[in-house]
């Protein structure tokens, strides 16, 4: 009998959006695409990602943002990775902050159009925009990389310089290579990362940005294991024909398959 040897919880949770809800629509549809007849549950590297390989706890409604620390922290089996569906990007922090406390400082890789730090957004410390500074200003990365960024503005630069982050804008994607990764890695995967041409189920569309392809090569780099990813900013008020939740599903096979 298959084991399970991968944790996923979700947080239905957008209340830290800044421009439209939905994305706390996302973790049920993400799992149904994942479970979707039209596609089968192997990944490119030839692993079967089963259900019966993920410990599924469910989506957690919360009360207090920071709940979601605390619920995480009961999920985390250190010899068991985790992955978390948002839900807007607010939840990385307190999913971050639980896995402290059991890893220490993690390596973090953030693919994402935007780099998430600033000091507070729309006058809260803890909005979708923000998560990467509390991250940072709290000493729980050992090392922050960003990829896909393409709408750095002056604060945020400002940030980056400050908390010493390692940076691939896309503009600079193809002369910039990806640096050698520490364990322990968490990853976290923002889908608006992708052009939305490629997917247009998320809040915020900024053109320019990755194809799946290249995410899919991204991940295919990466040679130590990940102890915790998050998929996040998923809007399903906004995708068509589901197209963003099969990218979603692909994407949560992929890191599966790099977590075994």
């Amino acid at each position: 009998m298959i084991q399970n040897k991968i944790t996923l919880q979700g947080f239905p949770f957008d209340e830290k959006s800044s421009y439209l809800k939905g994305s706390a629509q996302a973790p049920p549809l993400i799992r149904l695409a994942y479970n979707s007849p039209s596609a089968s549950y192997f990944a490119e590297n030839g692993l079967e990602i089963q259900p019966e390989l993920l410990d599924d706890k469910g989506d957690f409604e919360i009360e207090e943002y920071m709940d979601i620390a605390e619920i995480t922290l009961d999920n985390i089996t250190k010899d068991r990775p985790l992955i978390t569906l948002g839900g807007d990007h607010s939840i990385s922090y307190p999913v971050i902050s639980a896995f402290n406390k059991v890893y220490g400082k993690l390596e973090i890789l953030h693919i994402d159009a935007h780099p998430d730090l600033y000091d507070s957004f729309e006058g809260d410390p803890h909005s979708h925009a923000c998560p990467f500074a509390r991250i940072m200003e709290n000493g729980l990365a050992s090392r922050l990389t960003q990829i896909g960024i393409r709408t750095l503005n002056t604060h945020q630069r400002e940030q980056a310089e400050k908390y010493g982050v390692y940076m691939i804008e896309m503009k600079d994607l193809d002369s910039k290579s990806l640096p050698a990764f520490e364990a322990p890695l968490y990853l976290s995967l923002d889908l608006d990362a992708l052009d939305p041409a490629y997917a247009p189920g998320v809040s915020h569309h900024e053109p320019g940005g990755l194809s799946t392809r290249q995410v899919l090569e991204i991940l295919n780099k990466i040679q130590i294991p990940i102890v915790g990813a998050d998929i996040v900013e998923y809007n399903p008020q906004r995708d068509i024909h589901g197209v963003t939740a099969m990218i979603a599903s692909k994407f949560l096979k992929e890191i599966a398959s790099k977590m075994l």
